[in-house]
């Protein structure tokens, strides 16, 4: 049986208007594990998205280093969360991210890549090396020297300064698809009466097998 892997998101609150669109169109509760109805068409297109849950990844998904558990990891989550004020993200649009769609920051504020990179840094203890065969599915041949150097040292490429705060909508769309489901995620986002988002806690989610992802823990930051 494979080793389970873990993923530190940033999550929706629950309940929020947010994080049922994001289910809504995913087609899938990371809490519960269930499924959600989706609209027509959405399932062809979000099959590969649904499998990590509606999320923004401040640690990607890891296996925990020999001799590190899975309390050590809630441990080490606890610990930055105690210390830890709410990071304002702002208001969220959709945007294309190369051929895939996500819902972005209109204007990030400094302080969420700090906050991501503190994710990254505090985790990175906790992480096992990568296998050859997760390196190779990473596609170092496609990434500049600066983002292979980033996902030799730790485990991603899409870190520091190479982070970008990302909800992911689809996976890779066709190109002559892209502008019609731009629209119809937008008009979508705008109906669902989606605020500004604040990220108040840390998602911890545990994927064991190919199964997707599911909510292992929600702490909550009581930093002032």
């Amino acid at each position: 049986m494979s080793e389970p892997r873990y993923a530190i998101y940033a999550l929706p609150e629950p309940g929020s208007a947010l994080e049922a669109f994001g289910r809504a169109v995913l087609g899938y509760d990371s809490a519960s594990g269930e499924a959600v109805p989706q609209e027509p068409g959405l399932a062809e297109v979000t099959a590969g998205a649904r499998v990590y849950g509606f999320h923004a990844t401040l640690k990607a998904p890891m296996r925990l280093a020999a001799g590190v558990d899975e309390a050590a990891l809630l441990a080490m989550a606890e610990r930055l969360a105690a210390a830890h004020p709410p990071v304002e993200v702002g208001p969220l649009a959709v945007a294309a991210l190369g051929r895939f769609l996500a819902l972005v920051p209109v204007a990030p504020p400094p302080a969420l890549g700090l906050f991501a990179a503190e994710c990254v840094a505090a985790f990175e203890p906790l992480r096992a090396p990568l296998t050859e065969a997760e390196r190779t599915k990473r596609r170092p041949e496609r990434l500049s020297p600066r983002a292979r150097a980033l996902l030799d040292a730790w485990g991603y490429p899409h870190v520091f300064e190479e982070f970008r705060f990302h909800m992911t909508l689809t996976d890779a769309l066709p190109e002559e698809a892209q502008a019609d489901w731009h629209a119809r995620l937008t008009e979508a986002f705008r109906d669902s009466g989606a605020g500004p988002l604040t990220i108040r806690s840390l998602g911890i989610l545990r994927q064991d097998g190919q199964a997707p992802f599911r909510l292992l823990a929600r702490i909550p930051f009581e930093g002032g």
